[in-house]
């Protein structure tokens, strides 16, 4: 059985996006089933320690049973220390596999600094995206939140996203007529990602479209495994994962002020999608058919 860790970047914080927050991806992974019925994951969801020192788990990350890490970037720049980042990058340098997700202007900053998939994230302050003219509000309803911020839809709706290239594994639907999903939750201010220069093992796979500006952004980068590196993704937003956003009866922190949408739970179709991402990333992270 692979083993799986679902980690935060913050200490665990009632009124916030601790890793609690993330339930229902945690029981999807869980679920998943091998041919002879077996479960093919074991599961562990924790919040980082206090942030004045190494986490003492992502700190000797290289030298634990973990096979994959899924990241999730919740804090103000502060969630990685460098014995963190140095030992997640030797995890994937060993072959563990990778996926890291932030959100919008300089949430999950403190990523930036982690080798070859950090550069994959642009943020307002820190790693900006190349392109000069992207430096501009995307999202103008929630207006204490500056770029990046494209806005996709409302928390509990879906947004319907493009395949870029041949379709990833992480992006395979046997049920649709093109062998592609096209679901995935929707969120108002995403953050930006894209592929990092001099870097081909990395490409863009999904994009999505600004429902504000009608602008394309990029929803998700891969990075192939190579010379004894672990495969990776990088996410433009960690609430592709969250409850609320599969779910906003399960509620959110207090300082989400935007009223969610409900267009997720009248759609068996954009539930199956979400659910099925999810569990084609677990699996192509552990080099595991999807």
């Amino acid at each position: 059985m692979k083993r799986i860790l679902l980690q935060s970047t913050i200490p665990t914080t009632a009124d916030d996006w601790h890793i609690g927050r993330f339930s229902l991806l945690r029981e999807t992974l869980a679920s998943i089933r091998g041919e002879d019925g077996q479960a093919l994951f074991d599961v562990t969801a924790r919040d980082r320690g206090p942030v004045d020192a190494p986490d003492p788990v992502l700190a000797t990350l290289d030298t634990s049973g973990y096979d994959q890490v899924w990241l999730f970037a919740v804090d103000v720049g502060d969630g990685l220390s460098p014995e963190d980042c140095e030992a997640i990058g030797r995890f994937r340098q060993r072959g563990g596999g990778l996926f890291v997700a932030r959100d919008h202007m300089d949430l999950g900053s403190s990523v930036c600094t982690l080798g070859g998939i950090g550069a994959a994230h642009f943020f307002h302050s820190r790693n900006q995206e190349p392109d000069p003219s992207r430096h501009q509000i995307d999202d103008t309803v929630t207006t204490n939140i500056s770029w990046p911020n494209y806005h996709s839809g409302a928390n509990g709706d879906f947004q319907t996203i493009e395949v870029d290239g041949p379709v990833h594994p992480v992006l395979r639907d046997s049920a649709a007529a093109d062998g592609a999903l096209r679901l995935l939750p929707a969120h108002p201010h995403e953050g930006a990602v894209g592929k990092p220069d001099n870097d081909a093992t990395a490409r863009v796979i999904a994009t999505g479209r600004s429902q504000v500006s009608g602008r394309r952004f990029n929803i998700a980068v891969a990075f192939e495994p190579h010379d004894g590196n672990g495969p990776a993704i990088a996410e433009s937003t960690f609430h592709h994962f969250a409850d609320y956003n599969w779910d906003p009866s399960l509620g959110c922190p207090s300082f989400v002020s935007e009223a969610p949408g409900d267009g997720i739970a009248g759609s068996p179709e954009a539930q199956r999608s979400i659910r099925l991402y999810a569990e084609n990333i677990a699996r192509w992270l552990a080099r595991l058919p999807t």
